[in-house]
């Protein structure tokens, strides 16, 4: 039991400091470049989505497939060519994915992540 809890919040631990490094750019009064914004707001998400997945791992599919959006979108329309083109690629990646694990239809080694 107290071994979940370990994990729980290391979990927990690692959220907080991908939205750390996400906000920092913005705290330090760097120079906010659209690569910058860009990284900031998927560090952002990742962190929540990362916090949600370890109180709901129910929601694991959702939102990995929410990920895949923010991250295809975000990649696209923020980063300069070719850059944009690989993030819209990551994010369809990902948006497969999610989308065949709700079907059921990834190798079980897979699956097993999504459906604790």
């Amino acid at each position: 039991m107290s071994r979940i809890k370990t994990f729980k919040m290391l979990g927990v631990l690692l959220a907080v400091v991908l939205i750390i490094v996400g906000i920092l750019p913005v705290i330090r009064g760097d120079v906010l470049t659209n690569d910058s914004i860009t990284t900031s707001i998927i560090l952002i998400l990742l962190g929540i989505a990362y916090i949600i997945i370890t109180f709901k791992p129910e929601w694991t599919k959702a939102v990995f497939f929410f990920e895949g959006i923010v991250i295809g979108v975000v990649g696209y329309t923020i980063l300069a060519f070719p850059y944009n083109i690989g993030f819209a690629i990551i994010g369809l990646i990902i948006i497969a994915i999610a989308v065949l694990a709700y079907l059921m239809k990834l190798p079980k080694g897979i699956l097993k992540f999504f459906y604790r």
